[in-house]
């Protein structure tokens, strides 16, 4: 049996995959360690994640662990994996996908919709900000940073009328008591990979790659493939106003994808179906480029505007 050392966040929810992870692999006998390291994103605790503009904020030190062989494997949210990995790098397995929907929280209303004029909703994604606002236009939508525990924290103490965080991590804690709202896809596309946890290593370490390769499901490999190719297609990482879903449907995949102008003045969706994954995402997204998502990316990329605001 191996001895194995997963490098993660020390976040709760991060602590929470990489002990998932290292559960199954002490079930199957290896020893397994867990190193804790602190990345940029954690590191900057006060901007939005989308003014920060850096790939690789939640993942870039851990690689770094990798390749200077500190430990044998990585634990990602996949939403946080640049959709183009390094050559050094290799997926070696995504796990069985949780629901990849969006959450919605409030201590006090029962959806988006029951939101009063003019409330304020916390959320530091560029996303879910868009979808919101072509949604609700009067909403405030202000930045919210911290781990899960200190996002419900600030929602309780009333800094917030509501905020929006991903379904997965919250069922994942089991801090379910003010989700209020699982919020449809077609009202809220979540972003490419949520819900789904990576397994990354070096690449040509077959050994690793071997020992985790019964973690790596079908389904979602295949989904979140096509997600990636479409979010790779459109140039975006995890920060931008892109959504992507793709479930399989009678054997088939169904994507489904958005792009958002930030305030939620146009919002460009689209469907399709195929067999190949990475195909389908990326006839998607050329699909989105020639609706005018070029024009809405383009302001994002080329002026930061409409990032959300401090309250």
């Amino acid at each position: 049996m191996a001895r194995l050392r997963i490098g993660s966040r020390g976040s709760q929810l991060a602590l929470w995959q990489a002990n998932h992870v290292s559960d199954l692999l002490r079930g199957r006998g290896h020893t397994v360690e867990i190193e804790i390291i602190k990345t940029t994103g954690d590191k900057i605790t006060d901007v939005a994640l989308a003014k920060v503009g850096t790939k690789g904020m939640f993942t870039k030190e851990i690689e770094e662990a990798l390749i200077e062989n500190r430990v044998d494997l990585a634990v990602h949210s996949l939403k946080d994996l640049p959709t183009e990995l390094a050559p050094d790098f290799d997926i070696a397995a995504i796990t069985a996908r949780a629901d990849p929907r969006d959450a919605f929280c409030s201590v006090k209303f029962a959806s988006i919709e029951a939101l009063p004029h003019h409330a304020t909703v916390g959320s530091s994604s560029l996303r879910r900000q868009a979808q919101l606002k072509a949604l609700r236009p009067d909403l405030q939508v202000h930045t919210l940073r911290g781990n899960v525990d200190t996002r419900l924290r600030k929602l309780e103490a009333g800094d917030y009328d509501a905020i929006i965080l991903a379904a997965a991590g919250l069922n994942r804690l089991g801090k379910t008591e003010l989700v209020r709202q699982i919020i449809p896809v077609d009202v809220m596309t979540p972003a490419a990979g949520q819900g789904a946890l990576a397994v990354e290593i070096r690449n040509g370490d077959s050994a690793t790659h071997e020992l985790v390769a019964f973690l790596d499901d079908v389904s979602a490999r295949v989904t979140t493939t096509c997600e990636r190719a479409l979010l790779s297609k459109l140039g975006g990482g995890c920060q931008v106003p892109i959504g992507a879903l793709a479930e399989m449907d009678a054997g088939r995949i169904r994507l489904r994808a958005v792009v958002a102008h930030p305030e939620g003045k146009k919002v460009i969706r689209e469907t399709g179906v195929g067999d190949d994954p990475i195909r389908l995402g990326r006839e998607i997204g050329e699909m989105l480029l020639r609706s005018g998502a070029d024009v809405i990316l383009e302001q994002v990329y080329g002026e930061g505007f409409a990032i959300p605001q401090q309250p």
